[in-house]
């Protein structure tokens, strides 16, 4: 399973920073992720790393996200910079967690002031 923290409220221009821990048995943890959902809209990809640290971020976040990895914890960071109120969504973490498509719980994160 994934577990998430570090979501909450925050005003435009502002930093927060997500974690998305794996947990139980973990043999393979290949591409992680992040992706977000907004009301009335389909889940979107925010930021990808596979186990080399190459990374994949949508346009709307370049320059202002950074998604890194620690494979010594089973653990994706996103780091977000800059945040607009369109950032304002839940937020779900994903991994290739032993061969299988695996998602988090969600977390939400409102950019308003």
């Amino acid at each position: 399973q994934l577990v998430e923290s570090g979501g909450g409220v925050v005003q435009p221009g502002g930093s927060l920073r997500l974690s998305c821990a794996a947990a139980g048995i973990i043999n393979s943890i290949n591409v992680m992720g992040w992706y977000r959902q907004a009301p009335g809209k389909p889940r979107e990809l925010v930021a990808v790393i596979d186990r080399a640290g190459s990374t994949n971020y949508a346009d709307s976040v370049k320059g202002r996200f950074t998604i890194s990895r620690d494979n010594t914890k089973h653990t994706v960071y996103l780091h977000m910079n800059a945040l607009k109120p369109e950032d304002t969504a839940v937020y779900y973490c994903n991994a290739d967690l032993n061969y299988r498509d695996t998602w988090g719980q969600g977390t939400q994160i409102t950019v308003s002031s």
